[in-house]
């Protein structure tokens, strides 16, 4: 294919994927982040320990969890549809994107709190800190290197599932890659699509590896 067709193709297709990924990304924190920190503070031994409620969360969060991407969008089909108004799309896809990834991002914010020191914690308490000052002045500053590493992964993850999103009628780079270039045997869309996707990770990848060395305070 000419880079005419394939130029025009391959840009619109880019900006399809960093479009799902971004929004879904965006969305699954504000899920994914409260629902990390609630787990780690209610283990035991923790700030607000309340081993019931941390069994339950975790227990719903682990099988959402183990559930494919592939196979969440096919079940979500009829709520995709009654929340976005259509079960395939490129906008529609960002739903189950979003269903599919907070779970991953609250075990992933979860990691990284519980990498805090327990002294810190401790000492902070012994001055007297309230329970959202040691969530957001403590453990939240204290974890941050580990938080954006795991946001680098989280969002490379997200970008990977945006490429099985062209099962559902979505859009984007994995649509163009399997859509127009497999299926129709044109290999040279193919290759180019996936080749942009591959620097679509490294980007983000060296980008949070920057970024977690800026803040680690370790390093400094």
């Amino acid at each position: 294919m000419s880079w005419d067709k394939l130029g025009p193709m391959l840009f619109t297709a880019t900006l399809e994927t960093v479009y799902m990924t971004c929004w879904a990304s965006l969305a699954a924190y504000l899920i994914g982040l409260p629902l990390g920190i609630l787990l780690t503070v209610t283990r035991r031994g923790h700030i607000r320990p309340h081993p019931a409620f941390h069994a339950a969360l975790g227990t719903v969060v682990n099988f959402l969890r183990s559930i494919p991407f592939i196979i969440m969008l096919a079940m979500l089909f009829p709520v995709t549809r009654a929340v976005m108004g259509s079960a395939i799309g490129t906008t529609a896809v960002i739903f189950p994107l979003v269903v599919s990834a907070f779970p991953y991002i609250a075990r992933m914010v979860e990691g990284s709190l519980n990498e805090v020191d327990a002294g810190v914690i401790e000492a902070a308490q012994s001055m007297g800190s309230t329970g959202a000052q040691l969530i957001f002045k403590v453990l939240l500053p204290e974890a941050l290197p580990s938080l954006v590493s795991g946001v680098a992964i989280s969002v490379t993850t997200i970008l990977a599932y945006t490429a099985l999103a062209s099962a559902a009628g979505g859009g984007g780079l994995g649509a163009l890659a399997i859509v127009k270039g497999l299926n129709i045997r044109k290999f040279d869309v193919m290759y180019a699509a996936s080749l942009i996707l591959v620097a679509l990770v490294q980007l983000i990848t060296v980008l949070g590896t920057r970024l977690k060395r800026s803040l680690d305070h370790k390093n400094r």
